[in-house]
């Protein structure tokens, strides 16, 4: 997705506007030996109040390039009153790894989000850093419309001029908006087509506020070339529309000749074009919000799963992650109130239900993996984020951890009650807090990839210092969950290691927690919106009423 979550600093003042920054570098070091960098551009933001830097997202790589522009926008929200600092890193991509210490650094630039919108076109300086001599950073700010739309188009070329050796091309579109400066942005490229001059590209799905900010008469410029390994494409030629005249449909309007001036000029009349672009279908729809879902009266249900199991260390011990105390929390209770107190704003009742697993219950000491925290699996809600917490430190006076670590019965559980709402009226979100390795890993692989066709999201905090390479598994952000052959819908789990917010922002609990808070719930509006798309699910007219959350409502009969 081009655009990144919207950057809201923590005051109550309502900021002026959005803004969308577009990001490009140039004359960078060339790390590599045998081809050129492959640039990515890292943007950090800090306000007046924090003390360190906060990763805001990430451009794409750009491959085999000194000069990238980058197609992935940054859009947060202006605010006159603040000094909004932001910090853009460049690196030179050397593997997979989301570790930035993996990579090569090629320099770093600091200014402010005031200094960039009041330099009146585009804001330029230089990289700087250790052994860093060359290179800057270039960044552009617009004033984003409240378009909500967007548009579905597909194209082809014929007859492109040949650039390869053996008469063929790998040709690719790219797509550029016109700034209010008369200068482009790249917003789009296609992807590549070898070895043909008649390609045709996959369908292309774009915000119109990326494309045209909304302004359906402003230019769009087009660009065909034909992509080479070194990073060298060679250009084919270009023309210019509007998003206007695209609406109109495929048909002579829209069959375009791509023009490569420089050779125009050098054969004179002898030159037509060099070759055609044509439209082949296009449409304009309609983009819903998570918010328009919310308005219109759309049911979050929130269960919280934490994990009992032997691993957590003795509760009496202070080494232990369940350990409490008036003076110190367990990090299920941080981790809890942290989500908690985001998740509390769209429930009316404050009602919670709240799970255990990995636990020996009392009387007769039965292995649960799914059991009412509060004792009741009737009625397993806790009354608000405190009440599930209250709820957490009784039990741990009453059961006796043991294990091992399964999640798969609690996500069947909560997948049993989103089955019965396929129809958008409910969203449901599981948050499991856990300490250690996955013990029944195929069968929480199959229940994911069953839940993944449900509206349901799952979060998982990892407490402690195990190793929880199996959650970034889980965790399908890089490749898609699979179970016997069968690949997940969607993505609808996001991981969270919890002891990387740990002593971030000095000793200050509240920032901390809300960078938790933010880390673990900001996929989660995508993962909704994925599903209602999928369903073709549109949101209700909003209502004047608030919010109520139905959740789960009793234990299974093997459980009471």
């Amino acid at each position: 997705m081009a655009e990144q979550a919207v950057f809201q600093p923590g005051t109550g003042a309502i900021p002026a506007t959005l803004v969308e920054l577009t990001v490009s570098a140039r004359n960078l070091i060339d790390a590599d030996v045998f081809s050129k960098s492959d640039p990515m551009v890292v943007m950090f933001t800090k306000d007046d109040r924090e003390t360190q830097w906060r990763e805001f997202g990430r451009t794409e790589v750009i491959w085999n390039n000194l000069n990238p522009d980058f197609v992935k926008k940054f859009v947060m929200q202006y605010c006159f009153e603040q000094s909004q600092k932001l910090k853009f890193e460049v690196y030179d991509i050397d593997s997979q790894s989301a570790d930035l210490s993996k990579h090569d650094f090629l320099g770093r630039m600091e200014c402010t989000l005031g200094e960039i919108v009041s330099s009146g076109t585009r804001f330029s300086k230089k990289l700087s850093g250790p052994n860093i001599k060359k290179g800057s950073i270039l960044v552009s700010a617009e004033e984003l419309s409240s378009c909500k739309e967007q548009v579905i188009m597909q194209f082809r070329a014929h007859k492109l001029d040949k650039k390869d050796f053996f008469g063929k091309s790998d040709p690719f579109l790219t797509f550029y908006r016109a700034n209010e400066d008369n200068t482009f942005t790249v917003v789009h490229r296609t992807e590549v087509i070898k070895k043909t001059l008649n390609p045709t590209w996959k369908p292309m799905t774009l915000s119109v506020r990326a494309l045209c900010n909304g302004d359906y008469d402003r230019a769009i410029k087009v660009e065909c070339y034909d992509w080479d390994a070194d990073g060298g494409h060679d250009f084919i030629g270009d023309f210019t529309t509007s998003l206007r005249e695209l609406t109109r449909g495929p048909g002579q309007t829209n069959v375009y000749e791509c023009i490569n001036e420089k050779k125009r000029r050098k054969k004179g009349q002898k030159y037509q074009n060099s070759g055609t672009v044509e439209l082949m279908n296009v449409r304009v729809e309609k983009v819903y919000t998570f918010l328009d879902y919310v308005r219109g009266g759309t049911q979050m249900n929130c269960t919280i799963a934490i994990d009992f199991t032997a691993s957590n260390g003795d509760p009496k011990s202070p080494n232990s992650l369940h350990y409490s105390s008036p003076y110190h929390a367990s990090p299920y209770c941080n981790a809890l109130r942290a989500v908690g107190n985001i998740i509390k704003d769209y429930d009316s009742d404050q009602l919670f239900p709240a799970l255990g697993f990995g636990a020996r219950l009392p009387p007769n000491g039965v292995v649960s993996h799914e059991f009412a925290l509060n004792g009741n699996p009737q009625n397993p809600f806790c009354d608000g984020i405190e009440g599930v917490v209250s709820a957490y430190l009784k039990a741990i006076t009453s059961i006796q951890l043991y294990g091992p670590t399964n999640f798969a019965p609690c996500i069947n559980h909560v997948s049993k009650f989103a089955a019965a709402k396929p129809n958008g009226d409910e969203y449901f979100i599981l948050l499991i807090i856990t300490d250690g390795i996955i013990t029944d890993m195929p069968q929480t692989c199959e229940a994911i990839v069953n839940a993944a066709s449900l509206p349901m999201s799952i979060i998982i905090i990892g407490v402690g210092d195990a190793d929880f390479e199996a959650m970034e598994v889980l965790d399908g952000d890089d490749v898609r969950l699979s179970s016997r052959g069968r690949y997940a819908e969607r993505d609808i789990v996001q991981f969270v290691p919890y002891k990387e917010f740990m002593g971030r922002s000095g000793d200050n609990p509240a920032v901390v927690q809300a960078r938790l808070a933010r880390e673990v719930l900001e996929e989660i509006p995508d993962q909704f919106l994925s599903y209602m798309k999928s369903r073709n699910i549109k949101p209700r007219p909003p209502v004047q009423r608030q919010l109520t959350i139905s959740s789960i409502t009793s234990l299974p009969t093997s459980e009471q």
